[in-house]
């Protein structure tokens, strides 16, 4: 497959070069959008969210890519019905607040259940959904913070299966196999055809 590049919808350096990595033998490049990208997030769900990012990054776009992928994701909770959801990255003003927010709010809670969703949106030019799909990551919040391999609520998080390593205790392979973004991209990679 020849290599062809994608704008990923974030502005984010992180988060492209996260998705590289997870896609490298895949044949697609993913680049950040044009520098006047500036979503407006006001769907009620991840996917809506998700198509919000692909449709400003496709409006913006000057330098006649056609393929625009998007992602939004975030921590739901149980207990704490589903929060912070969609509202993951605004909790709080800084990763480190919104960590401090949700261990206080699950003091002395035993059902730490959550999940780590990634929703993704394939758009093209034209701002028309071509493709839409959802991972998961599940497990449970931790009782305190451990590691450094990772960012946002990753050294909270306990994914199944790992004898309560968080996920910034795993190596970035290890993450890149069983993080809710990379299970939607594996759905993308199986079901669409570029």
């Amino acid at each position: 497959m020849e290599n062809k590049t994608i704008i990923f919808a974030t502005s984010n350096p992180h988060k492209v070069q996260e998705l590289n990595e997870i896609m490298k033998d895949s044949g697609l490049k993913f680049i950040l959008p044009d520098k006047n990208f500036n979503p407006i997030e006001d769907g009620k769900t991840f996917l809506e969210n998700s198509f919000c990012k692909a449709r400003a990054a496709a409006s913006c776009e000057t330098r006649g890519y056609d393929l625009f992928l998007a992602d939004d994701s975030g921590i739901c909770v149980d207990y704490l019905n589903g929060e912070p959801g969609i509202q993951s990255a605004r909790y709080e003003k800084t990763p480190e607040l919104r960590i401090q927010k949700l261990l206080k709010n699950l003091e002395g809670i035993t059902n730490r259940k959550a999940h780590f969703t990634c929703a993704l949106t394939l758009c093209n030019k034209n701002e028309e959904i071509i493709f839409q799909t959802q991972g998961y990551c599940h497990g449970e919040i931790a009782l305190e913070k451990s590691g450094t391999n990772g960012f946002g609520y990753d050294p909270i998080f306990l994914p199944e299966g790992f004898g309560g390593k968080s996920i910034a205790d795993l190596n970035e392979d290890i993450k890149n196999t069983i993080s809710h973004r990379a299970r939607a991209l594996q759905n993308l990679k199986e079901n669409f055809k570029f």
